[in-house]
């Protein structure tokens, strides 16, 4: 069935995350190009964040559903390809509807590679190890998110807009790969279906009624409030300072792979310290390096430094709220921990785009200064969630 070995299967699963990731990141450098291209106003670019995210992160647990009931593989060769079509088509794009299609297209894609390449994950490789190809799977997505700033802004210092489609082909290259590895074949389902099926039902009824579910969502969501408006809307507030698009994409990758650092590290200094403890910690201090970023952008190395000091903070809370929500409902962590890893995000995205419509008004810096106080009320919201005894 897979003609190629367990090590390649799993590199070439998580070469799918690192993909979809990657091109799950390039509305930010494209905005500035779009935006006077067609005329958008801020508002309407907060609106197209929150729609991508939406499509990308809100409707994951219900595509993991429906992959966990039937076997998806097949998804994979011409999922990873068309996630890379829709947005380098993007430059094409002769109005707002058209703009507003792809990038709904472009995130439904997204949504289906996820739970997908999760699911598959589990089936390509020993469970003995699970963990560690967990790892290497996640890692590859943050990094593919990370370096988008550099290597699109540095394509588009070269080329043209329109020759966009060009980084579509290590997409396509991909899903051909997933076609001639045989690893499309892979059964996605769980063979247990009529079981979990009584237990889906069930799980959506207690997460609601769990309230300290319930909270740490909510907290969660803030948090990706400022994350996503800070990620989304750097680039902006950096040309409006005189820096170059390289220079700001390269601003906008530092923040990211201080997130990926702070992804990787989260986890063990949750187990470690304490999950709610580093949850809460991270959460008000990363409030201090991102404010003074929007303060002080010009202040050389310390710019930097407190670039990558708020990402690692703001996004190193995932591991253990992830861990945390498991422990809330051990009976079904599966679907508790997709509603807040995609839902998070998707009403994070509500809040950059509420963030983009204020910055119409007060001006985008002032905006994003008054985003960081969701990140303040997450916290409190955290350290009054109860953490189950052990």
């Amino acid at each position: 069935m897979l003609k190629c070995s367990t090590k390649a299967g799993i590199f070439f699963l998580s070469m799918g995350h690192f993909a979809a990731d990657f091109y799950n990141n390039f509305l930010p450098v494209l905005l500035p190009l779009i935006m006077v291209k067609l005329g958008m106003s801020l508002t309407m670019c907060g609106v197209l964040v929150m729609v991508l995210a939406f499509m990308a992160s809100t409707i994951q647990p219900f595509v993991g559903y429906v992959v966990d009931r039937h076997d998806c593989g097949s998804w994979l060769v011409w999922s990873v390809p068309l996630c890379g079509l829709f947005i380098c088509l993007a430059g094409y794009a002769p109005n707002q509807p058209v703009l507003f299609l792809l990038c709904a297209l472009m995130g439904l894609m997204v949504a289906i590679i996820h739970p997908l390449g999760i699911a598959l994950l589990d089936k390509v490789g020993s469970a003995r190890y699970l963990g560690r190809y967990m790892s290497f799977y996640i890692v590859s997505g943050n990094v593919g998110f990370a370096i988008v700033p550099v290597v699109v802004t540095a394509f588009l210092e070269y080329f043209s807009i329109e020759l966009m489609p060009l980084l579509a082909i290590p997409g396509i290259l991909l899903g051909a790969a997933y076609y001639f590895s045989g690893i499309y074949r892979l059964p996605s389902a769980n063979a247990k279906k009529s079981r979990l099926s009584e237990e889906q039902n069930i799980s959506f009824g207690e997460i609601v009624k769990n309230r300290a579910v319930v909270m740490l969502n909510a907290a969660q969501a803030l948090r990706c409030w400022t994350h996503v408006a800070v990620s989304t809307f750097l680039p902006l507030v950096l040309l409006s300072h005189g820096y170059s698009s390289m220079m700001a994409g390269s601003m906008l990758a530092i923040f990211l792979l201080g997130s990926a650092a702070g992804g990787i590290s989260g986890g063990e200094l949750g187990d470690r310290f304490g999950h709610k403890r580093l949850i809460v910690t991270y959460l008000a201090v990363s409030a201090v390096p991102i404010v003074f970023f929007f303060e002080y952008p010009d202040a050389g190395i310390w710019t930097t430094a407190a670039l990558f000091l708020g990402g690692a903070c703001s996004h190193g809370t995932q591991p253990s709220s992830i861990v945390w929500t498991g422990r809330l409902m051990p009976k079904y962590i599966g679907v508790a921990s997709g509603m807040m890893m995609g839902l998070c995000f998707g009403l994070g995205s509500v809040g950059a785009a509420i963030t983009a419509a204020i910055g119409d008004y007060v001006g985008l810096e002032t905006a994003m200064l008054l985003s960081v106080l969701p990140m303040t009320v997450a916290a409190v919201i955290t350290a009054l969630t109860p953490y189950p005894r052990e």
